[in-house]
């Protein structure tokens, strides 16, 4: 890494960056003593349709304005009716009653859904104060709509989120900057029940999950919102509808510095997209120009779960992404002008993640110690890997990688080695508002788990709430500077999932830091020094 870019930026911001020693990185499953009793229904059946293996994701996010995280999960569906006929097939809503305590609140909410789901996407899409709820599964989008008193209301219809392709996941951000949540979905394959090839070795009358090359690319969709609760669908004039793919996630940055939210989405076994944002009207495909459409050899990965932050204190946000075992978890590191370059193996993540396959991800500050780390909820597509391949687990733990201190990993001393389970989507919060960042994953056919972070040490922090008001109300695509750090607000994190709980950072030693935030349109607001170890609620300047 160019410490002296580290240095300058630092410099710039007016702030010294305060080392903390070394310290082991510690989680505990507190699911059960939590109360959150949620299995992921995936309805596994002897056809094998490939949506059974790609369930799973999650939000957080504070629904009732208590200022504590919540947690969603989906879920899925009988098949082939692809209906929710009982309650064990509900998406599941958890009300965070503080000390690490939840209560099951889905029925009362009205956000237990109707089909197979996959993803969600929190974000207050309307402005009024009330993080809502965007729900994707196969052939159908839920836009569930905050009432602020508890409950939601099925706002797809009135929205104009009528689609029927098969979404994974979704993400919300402000492209053009008119101060109104926008949406991306992202779609997987053309698909049908009717789909019933074969794959795997007939001979032994094994048969697996298909390779994704059987199904057809499709194309992802942007939505523009207009105001007044409605969306316009705009991916053909935005430029988004001329790329084909087989999209798994999508994450947001501004990957070249022009001050314009892009797009990054993974795609299984093709090419990843990276939509350069031109002024709010169209979007320039550069992941290939750009060096993030594949890595250095070459060749396309399964690109699964995706996070857009910077990993090594440059300032400039950088890609992290998981795949299968063998082909490693990618890492891009920005070089500025929306190029990147091939740091897997240079940051260790080669070596590292080498015999694991990963769906869910996030870089985050697990220690608090100023330099992000990394989590990845681990497991591969097929159930029956191991008849084909005897070295390779179907099952695995979590994972997680403690940054070095200079943008390199190593293997963290995380207590998750005794979970082998089918991880898929995973959100991350300070759920017991401790200043450590907490994880929730989800596993098919399994229990949830949720990591309570437990390390030692007392490492500072600082969390960060926005409330925009010449911006988006949630602040999505602003950029908080603290510490010699550059943190972007986004609720679009990992696979499938949706981690909205402010911005956090790790301040190591320091007890206080500057705080500036660059809003989304160009403005920056200064707000001097603060104190650690606390959360921050800042309102933009009108």
């Amino acid at each position: 890494m160019d410490q002296e870019r580290v240095a300058l930026f630092a410099a710039l911001l007016g702030i010294a960056v305060t080392a903390a020693p070394a310290g082991p990185i510690q989680f505990r499953d507190v699911a059960a003593e939590a109360g959150v009793d949620f299995r992921l229904e995936n309805h596994p059946t002897a056809e094998k349709h490939m949506i059974e293996t790609m369930a799973g994701g999650i939000a957080v996010f504070d629904y009732n304005g208590d200022s504590l995280a919540d947690i969603y999960f989906t879920n899925g569906a009988e098949i082939p009716s692809l209906r929710k006929t009982s309650p064990k097939y509900w998406n599941r809503l958890y009300r965070n009653e503080g000390g690490m305590r939840f209560t099951d609140v889905t029925a009362g909410a009205g956000v237990a859904g109707s089909g197979y789901d996959m993803g969600a996407a929190a974000a207050d899409y309307d402005n009024d104060g009330d993080v809502d709820l965007l729900v994707v599964g196969v052939f159908r989008l839920t836009l569930f709509r905050n009432r602020g008193d508890g409950t939601f209301a099925d706002a797809t219809r009135s929205a104009g989120l009528l689609q029927r392709d098969w979404a994974v996941a979704a993400g919300w951000f402000d492209y053009d900057s008119d101060g109104q949540l926008d949406l991306f979905v992202v779609n997987y394959a053309r698909w049908s029940l009717d789909f019933d090839t074969f794959c795997g070795d007939p001979d032994r009358g094994l048969r697996a999950y298909c390779d994704p090359s059987r199904l057809t690319p499709t194309a992802n969709r942007l939505y523009r919102n207009v105001g007044q609760g409605r969306f316009e669908e705009v991916s053909g004039p935005a430029g988004i509808g001329a790329h084909l793919g087989r999209g798994m996630s999508v994450a947001f940055g501004d990957a070249d510095g022009d001050g314009w939210i892009d797009a990054f989405v993974t795609n299984d076994n093709l090419p990843n997209f990276l939509f350069l944002n031109r002024e709010g009207e169209v979007f320039e495909e550069g992941g290939l120009f750009g060096g993030v459409a594949l890595l250095q050899h070459g060749e396309p990965v399964a690109s699964m779960g995706v996070d857009f932050r910077d990993y090594d204190n440059d300032g400039l946000p950088d890609l992290a992404v998981t795949a299968l075992i063998a082909e490693t978890f990618p890492v891009f590191r920005n070089v500025g002008g929306g190029f990147f370059e091939d740091a897997t193996a240079p940051s260790g993540m080669a070596l590292l993640s080498n015999r694991h396959s990963g769906w869910g991800i996030g870089l985050f500050d697990l220690d608090n110690d100023g330099w992000k780390d990394v989590f990845t909820a681990n497991s591969h597509v097929n159930d029956v890997i191991r008849n084909f391949e005897p070295t390779t687990p179907y099952r695995e733990p979590n994972t997680a990688f403690a940054n070095r201190g200079d943008g390199s990993f190593e293997p963290a001393d995380d207590g998750l080695a005794g979970s082998p389970r089918a991880h898929r989507g995973c959100a991350f919060a300070d759920f017991d508002r401790d200043g450590r960042v907490d994880v929730v994953v989800a596993s098919l056919g399994d229990r949830a788990e949720l990591w309570q972070n437990a390390s030692p040490g007392r490492n500072s922090w600082l969390n960060v709430r926005l409330r925009g008001t010449r911006s988006n109300r949630d602040g999505l695509g602003a950029i908080v500077e603290a510490a010699g750090q550059a943190n972007p607000m986004t609720s679009a994190v990992g696979y499938a999932s949706s981690s909205h709980d402010g911005v956090h950072f790790g301040l190591g030693v320091a007890e206080r830091t500057e705080v500036r935030v660059r809003w989304p349109g160009g403005r920056v607001q200064g707000f001097g020094t603060v104190e650690a170890n606390r959360v921050l609620e800042i309102s933009e300047d009108r």
